[in-house]
């Protein structure tokens, strides 16, 4: 009999409600798994028992997997970590969105899983990607010669 566990992580474009299916699907665990070997020991035909080396590496490879998940776990944790950082620099900051269409200071920011919006102090969001433009203060008004 063959345990296998998968995860993966998704994420949405709704970025209040992303969720990770990983954690949700990691639910099988050591206590899980010996409830299951027991159960395999206790109904294995007599005259054809399950080979040890078998169960051994089915206990590996759930072993590793577990592993796996915890690592990403940890992961997650440390990119939150980073992102709060981040973007706790951008506060009282002047930022143009990376098409140009909206700039002001940053007020506050919102960390989601996948990604980062800066809400200026007029009350505008800025998505933080790539191409955004990222000054310590306004640039100074532009003045139309006379």
């Amino acid at each position: 009999m063959a345990v296998g566990a998968t995860g993966s992580a998704t994420s949405t474009q709704n970025t209040t409600t992303t969720t990770s299916s990983a954690q949700k699907k990691a639910s099988l665990n050591y206590d899980n798994f010996l409830q299951l070997l027991i159960a395999q020991l206790k109904n294995q035909d007599p005259t054809s028992p399950v080979d040890a080396s078998q169960q051994m590496a089915q206990l590996a490879s759930f072993s590793q997997v577990e592993q796996t998940i915890q690592t990403n776990t940890k992961l997650d944790t440390l990119l939150s970590s980073s992102s709060l950082t981040q973007a706790s620099s951008y506060i009282g900051k002047y930022m143009t969105s990376a098409d140009g269409t909206v700039a002001g200071t940053v007020a506050s920011v919102k960390v989601y899983s996948d990604g980062i919006i800066a809400t200026t102090s007029d009350g505008k969001s800025i998505l933080v990607q790539a191409g955004i433009t990222l000054a310590d203060q306004a640039p100074p008004p532009k003045t139309t010669g006379s």
